[in-house]
C-alpha cells in the first residue's frame, strides 16, 4: 500500500509525466491533490499496471480527487524547448490549473524547476510511493495513451494505438518505410538502431 503523500502539514499536489521517451506525440503532464484518507489497494505507478487498471483507477481518481489537472506539450513545443523543459513546463501549467492552490508540490523524478510560490521536493519513482504521484502518473499515461488512439486513426501505418508512440521496432520500420508524420518529434533520432533491424 502507498503513502497518502510525501507529507501531511500542507496540502500537496502530486505530479508525473507520460510520454518523455516517445518519438511522436504530445508529452502528458498530471497534477493531483488527494483527500487524506485516499487508499486504493490498486493504485501504484502506471507502468506496472494493466491498461484496464490503469482506465478503471482514472475514474476513481477523477471522481475522488480534492483536484486534477493534466495538461499536454505538443510534439512542435517539444522540439522548441526539448523534452525536460517540455515535461516541466506541463507539470507547472497543470498545478497552475488545479480547482485548490496546492502548498507543497511531491514531483516524480529528480528535475524540477518552478516560476510558482510553492515549494516541492523531487521523489525519484515517487510514483512508487505516494498515491497522489501514482495518481498522477495514472491520468497523465491515460490521457496520453487516448490521444494517441486518437492519432492512431489519422495515421494508422505506426501502429500507435499499440506502441503509442514509443520507438519499438514496428515504430522505427513504419518510419523507415513512411517517413516522418507531423505528430513526430523531429529533434528525435529516429535512426538509431535502424540497420541492426535488417
Amino acid at each position: 500500500m502507498l503513502d497518502n503523500c510525501y507529507q501531511t502539514e500542507l496540502i500537496e499536489a502530486g505530479c508525473d509525466e507520460a510520454g518523455r521517451g516517445c518519438l511522436a506525440g504530445a508529452v502528458f503532464a498530471a497534477a493531483v491533490i488527494l483527500p487524506p484518507d485516499f487508499h486504493h489497494p490498486l493504485l501504484n505507478d502506471s507502468k506496472q499496471m494493466t491498461e484496464r487498471r490503469r482506465d478503471m483507477l482514472r475514474e476513481v481518481i477523477e471522481r475522488e480527487a480534492v483536484a486534477w489537472a493534466v495538461t499536454e506539450i505538443t510534439a512542435e513545443r517539444i522540439d522548441e524547448i526539448n523534452i525536460l523543459n517540455a515535461s516541466i513546463e506541463a507539470m507547472n501549467i497543470s498545478v497552475e490549473r488545479l480547482a485548490v492552490r496546492p502548498q507543497f508540490l511531491a514531483i516524480d523524478g529528480n528535475r524540477f524547476r518552478t516560476a510558482l510560490d510553492i515549494p516541492y521536493r523531487c521523489i525519484v519513482k515517487g510514483d512508487g510511493r505516494y498515491a497522489d504521484i501514482a495518481a498522477a502518473s495514472v491520468l497523465a499515461k491515460t490521457h496520453r495513451d487516448e490521444y494517441m488512439m486518437r492519432l492512431d486513426k489519422e495515421y494508422p501505418c505506426y501502429g500507435w494505438a499499440k506502441n503509442k508512440g514509443y520507438p519499438t521496432r514496428e515504430h522505427r520500420l513504419a518510419i523507415r518505410r513512411h517517413g516522418l508524420s507531423p505528430y513526430h518529434r523531429l529533434t528525435f533520432n529516429h535512426e538509431k538502431d535502424q540497420l541492426e533491424l535488417f
